[in-house]
């Protein structure tokens, strides 16, 4: 009999468990080989290797924002996964279905101390303050480098067209 794959194990992940999405799964799966990649090239080692779960959240947090940017938040909750824990849960549901392996270290414990979502998904997407002269204004860093661009020297004018 054939070991079953990976889609037809997260099948029977669902069956069993329903609280995270299957995209969820796969963006595991995804994001863990974003991690080894991103540790390759930091000069990790070529062989594979055994990946920390402080590691695979860093790397699944940054492989969230380049997938989803300022939608990550919102995508991980449509998925059910509103805090590192979720991500603990789902890698130890792939790993007593065989699909993930682990070592005697590895526990649930280590997605506990993870990143706060608001702060790592929502946070670099929002406007900064900016205060000037006794009073707060918001602005957003992308938008003064556009105004900044924008700008043609001594002229007030945005557009070239005819208004």
């Amino acid at each position: 009999m054939q070991k079953p794959g990976f889609f037809e194990s997260v099948d029977e992940i669902l069956s069993k468990d329903g609280r995270y999405d299957r995209d969820a799964y796969y963006f595991v799966r995804e994001g863990l080989d974003y991690t080894l990649k991103m540790l390759k090239k930091n000069g990790e080692r070529q062989t594979p290797r055994h990946v920390s779960g402080q590691e695979l959240l860093e790397g699944l947090r940054r492989y969230a924002l380049h997938q989803f940017g300022p939608m990550a938040k919102t995508v991980l909750a449509y998925w059910g996964v509103r805090q590192c824990d979720d991500f603990g849960e789902i890698v130890f549901n792939m790993v007593e279905k065989g699909i993930l392996g682990k070592t005697e270290q590895d526990s649930r414990e280590d997605f506990k101390s993870g990143y706060d979502f608001d702060e790592v998904f929502v946070k670099p997407y929002q406007p900064l303050a900016r205060h000037t002269g006794g009073r707060c204004v918001s602005t957003h860093a992308s938008s003064e480098r556009f105004r900044d661009k924008t700008r043609s020297a001594g002229s007030e004018k945005l557009s070239s067209g005819s208004n």
